[in-house]
């Protein structure tokens, strides 16, 4: 078990390549998470971001507590795209990929 004040939860939004598709996602390892969106798009393609390639990442959030990040993707999950745009813009207008930016927690 963790100590207190150790634990990592993100909510993260990808996309694909040409940032037409977005999807939202929960994990305790972000980048073993993206690693694993890469590879069922380029080999299984049996999820929904393995069927759209998206593997991008546009957007993270960190929590301490799995309860307050998984209430957070379903608030997110509701949203309608231009909402999702505007989180998205409000911390990386230029859309860049951010996978090479994530450290290891």
């Amino acid at each position: 078990m963790k100590p207190i004040g150790t634990h990592n939860y993100f909510v993260y939004i990808i996309t694909n390549q040409n940032k037409t598709v977005l999807y939202t996602g929960v994990t305790n390892d972000l980048s073993a998470r993206l690693y694993q969106h890469e590879q069922e798009s380029k080999t299984l393609k049996k999820t929904f971001a393995g069927k759209y390639n998206c593997y991008f990442l546009l957007y993270y959030e960190h929590f301490d507590f799995i309860e307050h990040a998984i209430d957070r993707e379903k608030e997110i999950k509701g949203w309608s795209r231009k909402k999702k745009h505007e989180l998205i813009n409000s911390t990386n207008p230029e859309w860049k990929f951010l996978n090479e930016e994530i450290e290891q927690y």
